[in-house]
């Protein structure tokens, strides 16, 4: 099968190109307006597939130029869609003409809604034409089918791309966003047909996969996505729909907003003209995590009219993320390759994928993702599992039972204490008055969960000391607090295989936030021990050294013996 991929060797073109080089069965035509550039990219690419360079120039004559590249399938992958001047269907339209399949990764809201026009031609030629085959809208939707289940009307619907500070976003993707940044943005509010302004309007959510090491709080901006207009049409009943991206670092982001605003207030005309000082500042001004993520919320109510709320979330790692817009279509491809093929006719792609058929995708690279049930997770519910979601059923049983009880309940076991030896590090384990060195010492655990948080004491031969455990609020959200007077810490809940991490992610002194580098780390964490609960709580410092380790067992204390 050929592949024609336009904007090849570009930011999207080549990471499909990426995505594909593993398929022997494919020819991969790296297409794009300088043949060196292509041919230097292929040469890098190192593929299982064939990949061959392509000069390619989409302003001249397009039929000619594909008739003689000779491919089953075109992807265009260049853009910016936003942009394409008086013909933006050029390529569609030489596709239908020579009776080819084309995909294309559009984000432009109204290039993807236009692709409906062409599909009696595109029925009549038997070929599918399919729009916007990316993370918006496809991904979008299919997460909201797994969220909605049947039976149940969806009423709201809101989305958000976070990109890693090191995702290398494209030109044509910045001139995009700067084209509308500013601009009024036609959307659905409260059953009423409204305006918002791109880049303007923002809110804050907190990407969490359950049992995994959320993202920091992100403030999202709205964008100009083909869901705004693609899915009240899929869902009939919707009453809201929002969708927005949540660049980092947020000084970039708040100095976009502030330059939209501009041109809001028509004090300019447009930002598109500042898009390669953009592009050159997201090249430069990078740091933070090197990590990337997604959310999809939907709330309604169901067949008994009871409110649900519901949201899918996914983290990626390191490099992987900017691949995800990519992954659509080449999810399409290896169906095509496993004679799976799209219906003919012209549409966007919004029911194009299942998030099963994203699922080997996602496997091979460092992507997770799960479901929480927002409503679910109710003041009733243990403290843990709210914090946990679905990842609370999936601990180790002896874990789930010591943070399952409420009132007050005791465990009692064995432990032994490794103290720091510096000056730093035991002044401050007597300032929190953890137990002394010992190779072994009985330990009693009180938990006292009778409230919204729980409190516990901890007995360590006869030295005790105390925190409060709640959950995290604000910049703290989806984490759990840990105080030690005026001492709080946001700590991450992450499951490993048959273990429960803590992660320490925030740290703060009488409500005063610290860097994060000044906040204590360690490996700390809980397991099943011979059916016993273990323990093995370490707190060490990136000055201080190690402060103090306790590790041991417990079990309730109606079982010691």
């Amino acid at each position: 099968m050929k592949v024609l991929i336009l904007g090849g060797y570009g930011t999207f073109g080549g990471r499909l190109a990426r995505l594909l080089a593993d398929e022997p069965q494919l020819t991969l035509i790296i297409a794009g307006r300088s043949a060196t550039k292509a041919a230097e990219f292929c040469n890098m690419l190192g593929a299982d597939a064939c990949a061959t360079p392509l000069g390619f120039d989409r302003d001249r004559d397009l039929p000619p130029q594909v008739r003689a590249a000779a491919p089953d399938i075109v992807v265009d992958a260049s853009g910016p869609f936003q942009a394409y001047g008086a013909e933006p269907y050029r390529v569609v339209a030489a596709c239908l003409a020579l009776g080819i399949d084309y995909l294309d990764l559009a984000d432009g809201a109204d290039f993807v809604a236009g692709i409906a026009q062409f599909d009696a031609a595109a029925r009549e030629h038997g070929v599918f034409i399919l729009s916007g085959v990316s993370s918006f809208p496809v991904l979008t939707a299919a997460a909201v089918r797994r969220l909605v289940k049947p039976g149940e009307a969806v009423e709201s619907i809101t989305a958000g791309i976070a990109p890693s500070p090191y995702a290398g976003v494209g030109l044509n993707v910045i001139r995009a966003i700067a084209g509308y940044a500013g601009r009024p943005v036609a959307l659905l509010r409260d059953g009423q047909p409204a305006v918002a302004h791109a880049l303007i309007d923002s809110r804050r959510f907190t990407i969490a996969p359950p049992g995994h090491l959320p993202l920091d709080p992100r403030r999202f901006s709205l964008v100009d996505a083909p869901e705004l207009r693609l899915l009240p049409a899929r869902w009939p009943g919707l009453k809201s729909v929002w969708i927005g991206a949540g660049p980092v670092p947020p000084s970039l982001h708040r100095g976009l907003s502030a330059l939209a605003w501009l041109v809001r207030l028509k004090l300019l005309r447009s930002l598109a003209p500042l898009a390669p000082l953009f592009h050159g500042a997201t090249r430069r001004l990078r740091w933070g995590e090197n990590r990337g993520g997604m959310f999809v919320a939907a709330t309604g109510r169901d067949a008994d009219r009871r409110a649900f709320s519901r949201t899918w979330h996914l983290v990626a790692e390191g490099d992987d993320g900017p691949f995800i817009p990519s992954m659509a279509c080449a999810a399409l491809i290896r169906g095509l390759i496993n004679g799976k093929k799209p219906a003919a006719g012209a549409r966007a792609a919004i029911d194009a994928l299942e998030l099963e058929d994203y699922a080997p995708e996602f496997a091979a690279r460092r992507i997770v993702s799960g479901i929480r049930d927002d409503a679910g997770e109710t003041e009733s519910a243990p403290l843990f599992e709210r914090i946990l979601g679905e990842a609370w059923h999936r601990i180790p049983p002896r874990v789930r039972a010591l943070h399952a009880r409420s009132g007050v309940h005791a465990w009692s076991g064995v432990g032994s204490v490794e103290r720091g030896t510096g000056l730093l590090a035991r002044i401050a384990a007597a300032l929190f008055r953890f137990p002394r060195a010992t190779d072994s010492v009985p330990v009693r655990v009180e938990i006292d969960a009778s409230g919204s948080g729980e409190t516990w004491r901890r007995d360590f031969g006869g030295r005790s000391f105390a925190s409060r455990l709640e959950l995290g609020r604000g910049r703290c959200e989806r984490l759990l607090v840990e105080s030690f007077g005026p001492f709080a810490f946001g700590i991450a809940l992450v499951l490993e295989g048959g273990t429960l991490r803590y992660v320490v992610r925030r740290a703060s002194v009488f409500g005063i936030p610290l860097p994060r580098r000044w906040a204590p780390g360690g490996a700390t964490r809980e397991f099943d021990d011979a059916g016993r609960f273990g323990f093995d709580v370490e707190i060490r410092h990136s000055l201080l050294g190690l402060i103090v380790r306790y590790k041991g067992w417990l079990v309730p204390a109606s079982e010691d013996r």
